[in-house]
C-alpha cells in the first residue's frame, strides 16, 4: 500500500455528478458566471459548466468564426448539419482507443454562451467592416438547438467510428468543432495511454500517476491525471486533482529530504508514543539499537562484506518516520540501494515495529530495478525471519524511473518484485504518440450526403448519417463493428449479416451475431437537456476495466496485434460507392 490521502475514493466533487452547479471550479471568472447563469434559463435539464475555466466559445480557431459569419451572410447558417467526430488510427501502434472527455463536451454544450466581453472582442479581431447582426446572431447562440450523439464515455473504441455525432444549424455546430476535439483529444489519447501501461503492469500492480512537473502545463497534468485514473491507475501525485475530482493522492518525499540532512548530529532527540503502553519512548535511541542488531545480522557476500548504512541517510528517515510513523515509505537510492537505503529503512521498520507500527516500504529511483528489487525483496525476507516479523518480508517496493510501456514489458520478462509503479512523463505527456488525431467532418447538409474526397484513402469520408453496432461472437467477445445507414435495418442476434470493409470491396464476411450492441445513444437533446446523468469518474473507471476485459488478448497484445475489424453494411457500401463515383471529377488525358 502507497500513502494515500483522500477524502472520498475514487468519487467526483458534488457538481461533476449532479444537475446543480454547486462549484464551477477554482477562481471562476466574471464572465464564466454570466455565460453559466444566461445558459442555465435555456436548457431544462441543466449540468454544471466544466470545471476548467477556459472551455468556453472562444477556445476555437479564428476560422470557424470567420467560415461561420460567411455562414451568416450567404443566409446557410441555420441549414441542418450533421457532423461526425472520429480517429483515422489507433494510438501507440495499436489496435484500440478508450473513449473519454465526453463529459466535458455535454457540459460545454449545456452552458454555450457568448458573454458580452466574447462579443467585445470579436468585434474588435474581426474589424469594422463586419455586420453588427452577426455579433447578435452570436450572442442569442446556445446549445438548445444542437443534439449530441455518441458513443459511452470508457468504451472500447476503434477508427471511423463516429465517437460523437452533432446534428443542428450549420452556424453552431460549425463553431464547436475545435472545442469538442480539443476535449476529446487528449483525454481519449491519454486514458488509451493510461489503459496500455495497466495491461503491461497487470491487475495487481499499484499504478501511481506522477506527471504533473513533466506535464503540458496546468491544464494538461490535471486532464492526465483524471483520465489516467479513469484509465486504471491508482492514484496521482496532483493535489489538485485529488481536491477537484476525488482521485486518490500519493506521495512519499525526494532525494532533496535525504540530501537536507547534513549529518546525524543534526537529528533532533525524537520520540514516539509507544502504542502498546501509550508512553513516549525514546526513538533515536531505539534507532540506534536496532541499527546495531541489523548490522550482527547482516548477510555476507563476496560483494557485500560489511554492513555500511549513511547515517546522514539514516537520520532523514527517522525524521520522515516520526512524522508518519504508520506510513513510512522511503527513498531509497540517494547513496547506496542495497549497503545504505535498504538497510536505513530496514533498521527504521524494526523500531517502527518495536512501537506498535508497520512500516510500509520503499522506492526506488534509479538503477537496474529488477536486480534491486529482487535483492531489497530477499534483504526482507531474511530480517522479517530473524526478527520474526512476518509483514516485513511483504513491504512494498515501488518503482519510478522514466517507466514507460517498454520497461514493464522488459522488467516482466526479467523477473522483479515491484509491487508498485510511479508513471510520469511518458505516461502524462504520451510521449509514444504525441496526438490521436481525430477530426470532425460535415457528412450531411439538409438530408443530402456529404463527401470528402482524397488523395489519401485514410481520408475519405464515409457520407451521410450513421448508426454504429457491435456485433459479438459465441464466446460473447467483440467481433466486428458495422456502420449502417440512418433508417436502415439493424443486424440482429442470430441472424447473418453481411459486412464490408469500407473502401476494399474484395473484404467482406458473413456475420451471425450471438449478440448486437448499439453503440451510440442520444446524449444532449436540444432543449430538453442532457438525457441521462452523467456517470461520475469512478464509475467510468469500472466502465474502463470492463470493456478492457472484453477483448481479445491478440487485440490488445503489445507487439503485432490483431487488426479489429470495422465495416460497413451492404446498403452504406453502395451508398458510399455511388456518392463517391458522382463526387470525383473524371480525368481527362490527351
Amino acid at each position: 500500500a502507497f500513502t494515500v490521502c483522500c477524502v472520498c475514493f475514487g468519487i467526483e466533487r458534488m457538481s461533476e455528478e449532479t444537475n446543480t452547479n454547486t462549484s464551477t471550479g477554482t477562481g471562476m471568472t466574471t464572465a464564466t458566471k454570466t455565460r453559466t447563469a444566461t445558459t442555465r434559463t435555456r436548457a431544462l435539464s441543466y449540468v454544471a459548466a466544466p470545471k476548467n475555466n477556459l472551455i468556453s466559445p472562444l477556445l476555437t480557431d479564428y476560422y470557424q468564426v470567420t467560415m461561420t459569419y460567411a455562414y451568416w451572410k450567404a443566409n446557410k447558417h441555420e441549414d441542418r448539419a450533421v457532423f461526425d467526430l472520429f480517429f483515422r488510427r489507433c494510438p501507440f501502434n495499436g489496435e484500440f482507443a478508450v473513449f473519454a472527455g465526453l463529459s466535458d463536451c455535454i457540459r460545454f454544450i449545456s452552458n454555450l454562451q457568448y458573454t458580452d466581453e466574447d462579443i467585445d472582442y470579436l468585434r474588435k479581431v474581426m474589424g469594422e467592416d463586419i455586420d453588427e447582426g452577426f455579433f447578435d446572431y452570436l450572442k442569442s447562440i446556445n446549445g438548445t438547438s444542437v443534439r449530441l450523439y455518441a458513443i459511452k464515455e470508457g468504451s472500447i473504441v476503434f477508427p471511423r467510428i463516429p465517437l460523437i455525432r452533432a446534428e443542428g444549424p450549420l452556424g453552431i455546430v460549425q463553431l464547436i468543432e475545435t472545442t469538442l476535439l480539443n476535449l476529446v483529444n487528449f483525454s481519449t489519447l491519454v486514458a488509451t495511454n493510461a489503459v496500455r501501461f495497466r495491461m503491461a503492469a497487470g491487475k495487481d500492480a499499484k499504478l501511481l500517476e506522477f506527471g504533473l512537473r513533466r506535464a503540458q502545463g496546468p491544464d494538461g497534468g490535471i486532464t492526465a491525471a483524471r483520465y489516467c485514473y479513469m484509465g486504471g491507475f491508482d492514484a496521482t501525485s496532483n493535489v489538485l486533482a485529488g481536491k477537484e475530482y476525488g482521485i486518490p493522492v500519493a506521495g512519499t518525499h525526494a532525494h532533496a529530504f535525504v540530501s537536507a540532512f547534513q549529518s546525524w548530529e543534526e537529528l533532533k532527540p525524537w520520540t514516539l508514543k509507544n502504542k502498546h503502553t501509550d508512553k513516549e519512548e525514546d526513538f533515536v535511541a531505539l534507532v540506534l539499537k536496532k541499527k546495531e542488531a541489523v548490522a550482527k545480522e547482516w548477510p555476507n557476500s563476496p560483494a557485500q562484506k560489511s554492513f555500511r548504512g549513511d547515517k546522514r541517510e539514516l537520520a532523514a528517515f527517522v525524521t520522515f518516520a516520526v512524522a508518519f510513523p504508520n506510513r513510512f515509505l522511503a527513498l531509497i537510492d540517494t547513496y547506496d540501494v542495497i549497503m545504505s537505503g535498504c538497510a536505513n529503512f530496514i533498521i527504521v521498520a524494526l523500531a517502527l515495529n518495536d512501537l506498535g507500527y508497520r512500516a510500509r516500504g520503499i522506492r526506488l529511483d534509479s538503477g537496474d530495478l529488477a536486480y534491486q528489487s529482487i535483492r531489497c525483496r530477499e534483504l526482507f525476507s531474511h530480517f522479517s525471519e530473524k526478527f520474526d516479523i512476518p509483514f516485513l518480508s511483504k513491504c512494498t517496493i515501488v518503482a519510478s524511473n522514466d517507466i514507460n510501456e517498454e520497461t514493464l514489458h522488459s522488467l516482466n520478462t526479467q523477473g522483479h518484485s515491484i509491487d508498485s509503479f510511479g508513471v510520469g512523463t511518458h505516461l502524462v505527456t504520451c510521449q509514444a504518440q504525441p496526438a490521436l488525431g481525430a477530426v470532425y467532418k460535415l457528412v450531411e447538409l439538409n438530408e443530402n450526403p456529404c463527401m470528402k474526397l482524397s488523395a489519401e484513402l485514410r481520408k475519405v469520408t464515409i457520407p451521410g448519417r450513421k448508426i454504429a453496432y457491435r456485433l459479438f461472437g459465441q464466446d460473447d467477445a467483440p467481433i466486428c463493428d458495422v456502420m449502417i445507414r440512418n433508417g436502415e435495418k439493424p443486424p440482429e442476434a442470430g441472424h447473418p449479416f453481411l459486412c464490408r470493409h469500407p473502401f476494399s470491396a474484395q473484404k467482406r464476411a458473413v456475420v451471425k451475431p450471438k449478440r448486437v450492441e448499439c453503440l451510440e445513444d442520444l446524449v444532449w437533446d436540444g432543449e430538453n437537456g442532457v438525457v441521462t446523468a452523467i456517470p461520475s469518474l469512478a464509475e467510468r473507471r469500472e466502465f474502463v476495466a470492463t470493456q478492457v476485459a472484453s477483448l481479445r488478448s491478440d487485440i490488445t497484445r503489445p507487439l503485432n496485434p490483431t487488426p479489429y475489424k470495422v465495416s460497413v453494411s451492404a446498403e452504406l457500401y453502395d451508398f458510399h460507392q455511388k456518392i463517391w463515383l458522382q463526387s470525383a471529377p473524371v480525368g481527362e488525358l490527351s
